[in-house]
């Protein structure tokens, strides 16, 4: 059981990565990317899914 939990935090981990990094790529204002880089931080699980959701699209897709 602790392996699986270790694994899914690891996964959750990569995912933050990856969700910072898409946010810092983003065209949304400097404000905006710190308050959603907070919220990931904070909130690992719940802002991933919020971000994913309704965050900041990255610039290459605009």
């Amino acid at each position: 059981m602790t392996e699986l939990s270790g694994i899914g935090g690891f996964i959750l981990l990569i995912l933050d990565i990856w969700a910072i990094v898409s946010i810092i790529g983003s065209g949304a204002s400097n404000g905006k990317k710190v308050l959603w880089i907070v919220l990931v931080v904070l909130l690992p699980l719940l802002g991933f899914l919020i971000w994913l959701l309704a965050g900041p699209k990255s610039a290459a897709a605009t």
